[in-house]
């Protein structure tokens, strides 16, 4: 028997999940705003742990400042905040983000990541330019130094590309 292949983590199930949640009116206004306003510095407000026990995999806690991220980021780009193949450097093209933007979200680690991720989801949430988070997700979970170069050098190929070149999905 073949063993199964691991499965990519964060899983794109829960991320779109939360898309789902997020842009739909399962949240009160008032959860939704306090989950804006978190921060990858403060402790999250009840409103994430009341999402996080309905939407995360069950060992979310590992996790929990990378999730945390996620769901405010998302929360900041409501009320579509997650459209599954619509890649990260397209959108951040098409909303006129800055090179020295761009750069700084490229080579951010640890918290500053954080931050600066919460930072570009606020400008593109204001430019109501949904994403798929699934790459934005990667850039915060994933610990191998190749993989996230793998997934920084795809934004900055999709940000660079002419856009005839493009990729057209959703």
């Amino acid at each position: 028997m073949t063993p199964t292949p691991p499965q990519p983590f964060p899983p794109a199930t829960t991320v779109d999940a939360l898309g789902r949640i997020l842009a739909s009116n399962q949240l009160p206004p008032g959860d939704r705003a306090a989950l804006r306003r978190m921060t990858p510095a403060r402790r999250p407000p009840l409103a994430f742990f009341r999402l996080a026990c309905r939407a995360l995999p069950p060992d979310w806690e590992t996790h929990h400042h990378e999730w945390a991220t996620v769901v405010a980021g998302m929360a900041l780009m409501c009320p579509e905040p997650h459209r599954p193949g619509r890649s990260v450097g397209v959108a951040l093209a098409e909303a006129g983000l800055s090179e020295s933007r761009l750069e700084r979200l490229l080579v951010a680690e640890g918290e500053f990541l954080g931050t600066t991720l919460l930072r570009t989801a606020y400008f593109l949430g204001t430019k109501q330019l949904p994403l798929d988070w699934i790459e934005f997700a990667r850039l915060l979970f994933v610990t191998d130094r190749d993989e996230r170069e793998a997934v920084r050098l795809a934004i900055a190929r999709d940000f660079y590309r002419p856009p005839e070149a493009r990729p057209r999905r959703n």
